[in-house]
C-alpha cells in the first residue's frame, strides 16, 4: 500500500487541512489504523485497540466541522499511554494482576482532550509500574524501536514513541519522573515536552486499583509527545490548568510568552556531558554540530558557566528523593533487604547506587532536610535563568540500545565509548530538570550512523515553558526535526 500524504503530517498540518475540507476526520483516523494493522504486528506500540470508538468519535468530528464548530484537536487521530484512565478500556501500568481493571471514568486530561475533539485511537505499551526505560510486561509484551526493532523505544512512555515514529497519529501522551517523556522521545527521534511540575494535573493518570482523586505525586508529572514542537505546545494547551475537583489549586495565570521570537536572541548554555554520567561520541557529536549551527544563527551560546549547579551533588539529591518516593511502594522485605546493605555502605561511599539505596530507607526527617536542599537547588537555577534563556543537554548518554530484560536493573550496564556503566545510573540526565521540577523538551537531531535517532532536551525556567517550546520549533524550523524510519516509511 502506497503511503498516505497525511500519515507523517503534524497536527497543525491536519487541522488545517481538515478547516480547508482537504481530508476528513474519519479518513485520517482510517489511514493511521491501516498503519497500526499494517505495521504494528513488529513494533507492538498499541497495546491497547479502540477503534470503534475512536471512529464514532471522527464521524462526530466531521458533523461538528459541518456544523461550523471548532476546536484545537477536533478530528485529530492520537494515542495516549496505557497509564491513563480511558472509560472502559484497561489500565493495568503492566502490572498482571490488575490486567481486567477497567476504569469508569476517563482521567482529567483524556476529558480534556476529548473536549477538544481529539480522536483516541487506543492506548500505548508501558513497563510494570512505568519502572524501566524499556517498555514490555507479562500483559502485553515488548515494544520494539521502529528504526530498530532490537533495539527499546525507550520507556515508560515507549509504545507512544513508537506509536508517533511509526505514524500512528501526530499526537500522544506520555509521563515522566525518570526520564519517561524524554527518553522514548530521544530513543524513537520525535518531540516531548515535560511540563513544570504540577502544571497539568494528574488525576486519573492513577496506578489501579487505586481511585482517581486529586494526588500531588512528588516529581512525576504528565505531558505532551508529538512529532513536531508547536504540536506539543497545542497539546499542552489543552491539557493544562488546575483541577477543578482540588478547589481550583493549581496554576490559574497563562503561563508567559517566550523570552524571544528569534533565534538570535537567545542567551544559551550548552553542556555535553559529565563524568557522573559520561556521554557517546554519537551524543556529543550532535550535541556539537547542534552549538556551530547555532552560534552560526546568531544564537549566544556558552559551554561553562559557574552558576549551573553541581551536576554530581544534584544527581546523588535526585537519587534519594526519587528512590524515598516510589519506595513506598515496595514490599516491607524489600526495604528491609535494603536497610541492611545500606548499613555495610561506607559513610564516604557517594556512588548514586549507594544513594538510591539510603533514598529508600530515609527517614521523614532525613528526606525535608533534602527538600530544603532542593528548595536552594531551585534558587541556584532561578539565579541562572537570569544569564541564560536555556540549557541544552544530553537526555542519556546513548542512543537506544538493545533489548535487556534482566530483572535486576542494577545489575544491567550501559556501554559508553567501550566502558560499562550502572544502568539506572542513567537517571541522571533526566534528574537534572526533573528533581527542580523545571520545564524540558526533548527534541529530535537526527539520524547517527548506524541509523539510530539521537537528540537533546532544552531546559527551560520555572513555569516559562512556552520558552523552551518556542526554541524547539525555533530549531526545527531552520534545522529540521523528525525523520521517519526508513522501514515504516510507507
Amino acid at each position: 500500500m502506497a503511503k498516505s500524504q497525511w500519515s507523517f503530517r503534524s497536527a497543525t498540518g491536519l487541522s488545517a487541512a481538515l478547516a480547508a475540507k482537504q481530508v476528513s476526520a474519519v479518513e485520517l483516523a482510517q489511514d493511521a489504523i491501516g498503519r497500526i494493522e499494517r505495521h504494528d504486528g513488529k513494533i507492538n506500540a498499541v497495546c491497547v485497540r479502540d477503534f470503534a470508538r475512536g471512529l464514532e468519535a471522527a464521524r462526530a468530528a466531521d458533523a461538528a466541522r459541518a456544523r461550523g464548530e471548532t476546536g484545537a484537536l477536533l478530528g485529530i487521530p492520537m494515542t495516549v499511554k496505557e497509564s491513563y484512565n480511558v472509560a472502559g478500556l484497561p489500565t493495568t501500568w503492566g502490572f498482571s494482576q490488575h490486567k481486567d481493571f477497567v476504569p469508569g471514568e476517563d482521567a482529567l486530561s483524556i476529558s480534556r482532550v476529548k473536549q477538544a475533539g481529539g480522536v483516541i485511537l487506543g492506548k500505548t505499551n508501558v513497563p510494570v509500574a512505568l519502572a524501566d526505560w524499556q517498555s514490555y510486561n507479562d500483559i502485553y509484551g515488548t515494544t520494539n524501536n521502529p528504526f530498530d526493532l532490537g533495539r527499546t523505544p525507550g520507556g515508560s512512555s515507549g509504545g507512544s514513541s513508537a506509536a508517533l515514529a511509526a505514524g500512528y497519529g501526530p499526537l500522544s501522551m506520555g509521563s515522566d519522573i525518570g526520564g519517561s517523556l524524554r527518553v522514548p522521545a530521544f530513543h524513537c527521534g520525535v518531540y516531548a515536552h515535560k511540563p513544570t511540575y504540577n502544571l497539568v494535573p494528574p488525576r486519573g493518570h492513577t496506578p489501579p486499583p487505586f481511585p482517581a482523586i486529586p494526588l500531588e505525586r512528588d516529581l512525576s508529572v504528565i505531558g505532551p509527545m508529538a512529532r513536531s514542537a508547536a504540536d506539543l505546545t497545542l497539546l499542552l494547551d489543552v491539557i493544562a490548568g488546575p483541577d477543578p475537583m482540588d478547589n481550583g489549586v493549581g496554576y490559574k495565570l497563562a503561563l508567559p510568552p517566550p523570552r524571544h521570537a528569534a533565534l538570535k536572541d537567545f542567551r544559551v548554555l550548552v553542556i555535553d556531558g559529565d563524568p557522573v554520567m559520561p556521554t557517546d561520541k554519537d551524543v556529543r557529536s550532535a550535541i556539537e554540530t547542534l552549538a556551530g549551527k547555532l552560534g552560526k544563527a546568531g544564537v549566544s551560546i556558552a559551554r561553562h558557566s559557574p552558576l549551573l549547579p553541581d551536576f554530581a551533588d544534584s544527581s546523588r539529591l535526585y537519587m534519594r528523593m526519587l528512590m524515598g518516593f516510589l519506595s513506598a511502594s515496595f514490599l516491607p522485605e524489600t526495604i528491609e533487604g535494603t536497610r541492611v546493605e545500606v548499613a555495610k555502605l561506607a559513610a564516604d561511599d557517594r556512588s548514586l547506587l549507594a544513594e538510591r539505596m539510603r533514598g529508600m530507607t530515609q527517614s521523614h526527617r532525613d528526606w525535608v532536610l533534602d527538600d530544603g536542599a532542593r528548595a536552594r537547588l531551585r534558587a541556584q537555577w532561578r539565579e541562572l535563568f537570569r544569564t541564560f534563556d536555556a540549557v541544552i543537554c544530553p537526555i542519556m548518554p546513548t542512543p537506544a540500545y538493545p533489548h535487556d530484560h534482566a530483572p535486576l536493573q542494577e545489575t544491567r550496564r550501559i556501554g559508553i565509548d567501550g566502558k560499562d556503566y550502572v544502568y539506572p545510573d542513567q537517571l541522571a540526565w533526566p534528574g537534572i530538570a526533573t528533581l527542580p521540577g523545571l520545564p524540558a523538551t526533548a527534541i529530535p537531531l537526527g539520524l547517527t550512523a548506524r541509523g539510530l535517532p539521537v537528540g537533546v532536551q532544552i531546559l527551560g525556567p520555572w513555569l516559562e515553558d512556552r520558552t523552551p517550546l518556542k526554541l524547539a520549533e525555533l530549531i526545527e524550523r531552520e534545522f529540521g526535526g523528525f525523520v521517519p524510519p526508513p522501514t515504516f516509511d510507507d
